[in-house]
């Protein structure tokens, strides 16, 4: 008995370690399985090649039917939502840039978490059987904040963007260092759905330093990107934005002969591309909300198709510029026009992932092109409409200077991008407050040296507006020694064109006063990043509505909801230029100056019961916040 026993102890002694191990030995492929993803989703044969004049992808005519949707412009929670969208439209490949000024918002400080999961977009990809074509950059233009661009690059006085210049190449490659080796396990010699890596981005429309693209080509190559590589140009820049050993792509809205004719005479027997076919067109604060007619998108489609050319639609689902990260437009004007926070392109899909007329014209189309039936169309996304809510509390600007970093006191102005702050890597968006001590009224003037936008204070009190056409701006008269204060918004880095080394914000020169140049400053950075806005919740400032704001102020309010949260519009009729938060989220910019009308508030983005809501509004408001079932982006206008 005792031998049996002690053998029945053994043998459990021996299944405990046996369980024990294999616990062990789960654990231990989980965590690799973590850090060493499986991205297969097809059986290793041949990639995309462009040997002939038709692509081919596995040894068979692959025709590109692509569309861009940008990571970064979706709440992670919709990814899945807009990727099943664009499969069910008939599309077989996703395109996307990846910015740059997001993954390193310091210099050396990268941030590939949450939003930013490039590699989980990329999985999710190869998960639903859709192709990807990388645009890494650096430079993505995108109507993007400087293109993507960090603007830590713009504290070299000397740096030249997109050129060899050594400052801008030893940046690229410590990013270059950091982004690659995410992305080579995800291409298709990998396994992977990665078929084809873009070259910069439009360098043709540049083209500043014809050492600049092979150094670009070789920093991806010498990294272990191993796919076809292309480039992107208009019929202009196809001229001198190529490099080679990479295929040429063309971008346009309206089909011309020529320039199609264009691209076979400089690439003969390869095949042809729209990389950028636009759906629709950005907006710009103070303009119209562009629209691109379906009729005559799809007639410009029905072409390209006809001609044998593959496309990608730019864009299929736009998204939106969340928080500052809005670009400008600069080409043909006088000064740069910001654009507006919603990104909707008037594209196939709309801002909050709504089917449009579009998208069923095209998925109609592109129905021809597959020889079985498209996946059926998954289920339209809820929006809710809900009672205006009334802002209970407020914080004057004035009262919070204690809940940033310390001020900086400077002889003469100093730009947003050379203040030493957020670790010596400067002010990258926001606000910049400056001020000086005055001892007269008069003539106050810019000299063209406020980038972009400043609300100007004597002793807390407002008295009016300086930017690119107001430059000069009279000063009430007064006794002793009173505060100047001017408040600049960046309002958007230029993201295209000729001018992106000049994109340096806040006072970048002199002010002067009557006779005088202002100087001895104290300034203080207001960029309201995240950890601002936790130390604004919790702040003791805040007063009761029932005491009247003095302006600039911070808003503060309370949204409850007592089902499952779904998305919503917000409106701010009785606002009239801002910012909003919703449970800490920058949801971007508003300005009653148009056309856009309504901001965008992800469901994904709220609670079921309590919200917290704070606006920062520069001049008025009516105290309430009011939503929308729907979006509202001003009076339209045709693309031309």
């Amino acid at each position: 008995m005792e031998n049996s026993a002690f053998c029945v102890r053994l043998s459990l002694k021996q299944r405990y370690f046996s369980l024990l191990c294999i616990a062990v030995l789960v654990m231990f492929v989980y965590r690799l399985r973590r850090n060493q993803p499986e991205v297969k989703m097809h059986r290793v044969i041949e990639g995309l090649k462009a040997d002939s004049s038709h692509f081919t992808l596995e040894k068979k005519p692959f025709l590109i039917l692509g569309g861009s949707i940008h990571y970064f412009r979706v709440p992670k929670a919709y990814w899945e939502d807009r990727l099943l969208k664009l499969k069910a439209c008939g599309l077989n490949t996703l395109t996307t840039y990846v910015p740059w000024n997001l993954h390193e918002p310091e210099r050396g400080v990268f941030d590939f978490e949450e939003e930013l999961d490039l590699e989980a977009y990329l999985r999710l990809a190869a998960s639903l059987g859709i192709w990807v074509i990388l645009r890494p950059g650096p430079y993505i233009c995108g109507e993007w904040d400087l293109g993507g661009l960090p603007s830590w690059l713009l504290r070299d006085q000397n740096m030249r963007l997109r050129t060899t210049y050594p400052g801008f190449t030893e940046a690229v490659n410590s990013y270059f260092d950091h982004l690659i080796k995410k992305v080579v396990p995800y291409q298709y010699s990998h396994g992977g759905p990665i078929i084809a890596v873009q070259v910069e981005n439009e360098y043709g429309s540049y083209a500043t330093d014809e050492e600049y693209m092979p150094f670009i080509k070789e920093a991806l190559l010498s990294r272990g990107i191993t796919e076809l590589l292309l480039t992107s140009d208009n019929k202009d820049g196809l001229k001198l934005g190529g490099v080679k050993g990479a295929l040429e792509t063309i971008n346009f809205q309206r089909l011309d002969p020529e320039e199609v004719k264009y691209l076979e005479q400089i690439q003969p027997q390869k095949p042809k591309m729209v990389m950028e076919y636009w759906s629709g067109w950005f907006d710009l604060w103070g303009g119209l909300h562009h629209v691109f007619s379906a009729e005559d998108m799809l007639t410009v489609v029905t072409e390209i198709l006809k001609l044998d050319m593959s496309i990608n639609l730019y864009m299929f689902h736009g998204g939106t510029n969340f928080g500052f990260m809005s670009g400008a437009f600069a080409v043909g004007r006088p000064s740069p026009a910001p654009m507006v926070t919603s990104y909707d392109y008037d594209a196939p899909l709309s801002e909050a992932g709504d089917y449009t007329t579009k998208y069923h014209l095209l998925r109609n189309l592109f129905s021809h092109h597959h020889a079985t039936p498209l996946p059926k169309l998954p289920v339209a996304s809820e929006r809710s409409s809900h009672r205006p809510i009334i802002v209970r509390q407020h914080m004057s600007l004035w009262s919070i200077l204690d809940l940033i970093e310390q001020p900086f006191k400077s002889e003469k102005p100093v730009n947003m991008e050379n203040l030493p702050v957020n670790n010596n890597n400067g002010q990258a968006y926001g606000y910049t407050l400056y001020e000086t001590t005055i001892s007269s009224g008069g003539s106050l003037k810019s000299l063209n040296n406020i980038r972009d936008r400043a609300l100007v204070f004597v002793e807390k009190q407002f008295v009016g507006v300086l930017d690119y056409k107001e430059q000069e701006l009279s000063i009430p008269d007064g006794k002793g020694k009173r505060t100047l204060g001017l408040l600049v918004e960046n309002c958007g880095r230029v993201n295209y064109g000729k001018t992106m080394d000049e994109q340096r914000k806040g006072i970048v020169g002199d002010i002067q006063l009557n006779a005088n140049i202002l100087r001895d400053f104290i300034i203080h950075s207001l960029d309201m990043k995240p950890d601002f806005v936790n130390r604004l919740q919790s702040s003791t400032h805040w007063t009761s509505m029932r005491e009247k704001p003095s302006y600039p102020a911070f808003f503060q309010t309370r949204l409850y909801l007592s089902s499952s949260p779904k998305d919503t519009f917000i409106k701010l009729p009785g606002w009239s230029k801002g910012v909003v938060f919703v449970n800490g989220r920058n949801l971007g910019r508003y300005w009653s100056v148009g056309p856009q009308q309504t901001l965008y508030v992800p469901g994904a983005w709220l609670n079921r019961w309590d919200n917290e809501v704070i606006v920062f509004e520069e001049l008025e408001t009516d105290g309430k916040i009011q939503f929308s079932s729907s979006p509202d982006y001003g009076m339209t206008v045709d693309v031309q």
